[in-house]
């Protein structure tokens, strides 16, 4: 057997190594990802001299690609809840949309919140507003639940103000200003494929709304936020980020465009979206000393994240190492095929292990030495690469997902409902969403 031949075995026993460990025996993701790199690296013939340095460049370097923007964008976090300003969105909305249309109501009250606020957090903080206005209305709890989680979840799997994309972006060296604004709208279509596919799941099943609880139907907004003050945080960061991009698209690096350069880099843009969060805070219910309480609760919100993303890049850098991802290149060519390629990984890891962020920077590092090969080695290849992983993240999450959980428990639905409405939703969102970034690489690339 090629020395390539065995290393493409070795690659794919770490990979189902990482499932069975963290899926199945429930060991700590950080140790199982810290331990088939070490075997990898060692059953790949890695000189002995070289493998603790690898291990340790590359779970510093990934680290320091991330940590500013998941700490900065947890405190924003951090702060529209305690502020009220997730409700305040979530609230307005509704009441603009109207009772007789909850379910578009509650599509983009995941949305706008989502692009800062994590699924499982967000989900938690408006799961309260979802049964409310599935009493109110008197539609079926399970559909609510799927539509209110798909819209969170698309937006976490896509847009680099989390995890998974910011991780799989640094690994393949992405514009991160580009693949902010495509991210955006790639996840606009997979948000409408996934509401009307869970209106047509729920069609016909008899599901009951959700009971009303004391309080729960309260959604006045006199002790929330403005919605135009609860707003800032989230969109300010968008906004400059978008500046910094447009600027550099036409041609506008240096001069007085500095400035917006500096202020749209993506660490500071959510800096500036961080400050925004504290200033909402001190407003509404804070005291002397609360910023150093949001960084603090923070800062133990993203530890976790950081260590297992990093722990990802130093398992993507040692998969690199043994060449596969060339090799898998030089069979693969092409770049409509390119995109292909890591969707198909992203999904089957998702599905397989149920972290969308461990899918994608696992699928990161597989295709990154092959980038050239498949045609995507250009700026916008990147993107498309990166957008295209987010989309195979998404499939799907069901039981060995913790924000299925989230969505089922949360929702005080039954299993079997969420698997049929919600986990179908986000199969359906992921090959939609990948559909429109294949349609829209062929006119780009």
């Amino acid at each position: 057997m090629s020395s390539i031949a065995l290393s493409s075995v070795l690659v794919v026993l770490s990979i189902v190594a990482i499932i069975y460990l963290t899926s199945k025996v429930k060991f700590s993701v950080f140790g199982s990802l810290f331990a088939v790199s070490l075997a990898l690296a060692l059953g790949s013939g890695m000189p002995l001299g070289k493998v603790i340095d690898t291990l340790k460049s590359s779970f510093g370097n990934t680290l320091g690609g991330i940590s500013f923007i998941i700490i900065f964008g947890a405190a924003i976090a951090v702060c529209m809840q305690k502020s009220g300003g997730a409700l305040s969105i979530a609230s307005h909305i509704l009441k603009l949309a109207g009772k007789g249309n909850a379910k578009a109501a509650m599509a983009w009250t995941g949305f706008i919140p989502g692009l800062t606020i994590f699924c499982d957090t967000g989900y938690i903080i408006l799961s309260g507003i979802a049964r409310s206005v599935s009493a109110n209305s008197r539609t079926s709890m399970p559909l609510i639940a799927a539509i209110m989680g798909s819209s969170l979840f698309v937006v976490h799997c896509l847009v680099p103000t989390h995890p998974g994309a910011l991780a799989a972006a640094t690994a393949l060296n992405a514009n991160l200003g580009m693949l902010v604004l495509a991210s955006v709208l790639f996840a606009i279509p997979g948000l409408l494929a996934s509401y009307y596919w869970a209106g047509l799941m729920d069609k016909g099943q008899n599901y009951a709304p959700a009971e009303i609880e004391d309080g729960a139907d309260d959604l006045s907004q006199d002790n929330l936020p403005k919605f135009s003050h609860a707003l800032v945080p989230v969109v300010l960061p968008l906004v400059l980020i978008s500046i910094s991009t447009l600027l550099t698209t036409l041609g506008m690096k240096d001069g007085g465009a500095t400035v917006f350069h500096f202020l749209g880099n993506p660490v500071m843009a959510l800096l500036v979206g961080m400050l925004c969060g504290v200033w909402l805070l001190s407003r509404h219910g804070g005291q002397k000393g609360d910023f150093t309480k949001v960084l603090e609760e923070a800062i133990v919100k993203a530890g976790p994240i950081l260590i297992i993303t990093a722990a990802g890049g130093m398992f993507g850098a040692i998969i690199k190492e043994t060449g596969v991802g060339n090799a898998l290149g030089e069979v693969l060519g092409g770049a409509s095929v390119g995109l292909l390629v890591p969707f198909i990984i992203a999904a089957l890891l998702k599905t397989a292990q149920g972290s969308s962020t461990v899918a994608a920077l696992t699928t990161a590092a597989i295709i990154s030495p092959s980038l050239q090969t498949f045609g995507l080695d250009s700026e916008m290849g990147r993107v498309f690469a990166v957008l295209a992983i987010g989309a195979g993240s998404m499939i799907a999450s069901h039981a060995n997902d913790s924000y299925f959980w989230v969505v089922t428990k949360f929702s005080n639905i039954e299993m079997q409902q969420s698997l049929r409405v919600f986990s179908s939703s986000t199969f359906v969102m992921g090959v939609v969403t990948f559909a429109c970034i294949w349609a829209a690489s062929a006119f780009m690339l």
